[in-house]
């Protein structure tokens, strides 16, 4: 086995041929405020 990567096909790609797609953010960050709030329910014993 080669110690060089095959890149013949990756060359050859056709970026073109790619579908356009859009993403959108599922997982929201929390809020400062509602960490804060999570913090003051939680005890740690």
């Amino acid at each position: 086995m080669s110690d060089k990567s095959d890149l013949s096909e990756v060359e050859k790609f056709d970026r073109s041929k790619l579908k356009k797609t859009n993403t959108k953010e599922k997982n929201t960050l929390l809020s400062n405020e509602t960490i804060q709030q999570e913090k003051k329910g939680v005890q740690i014993l």
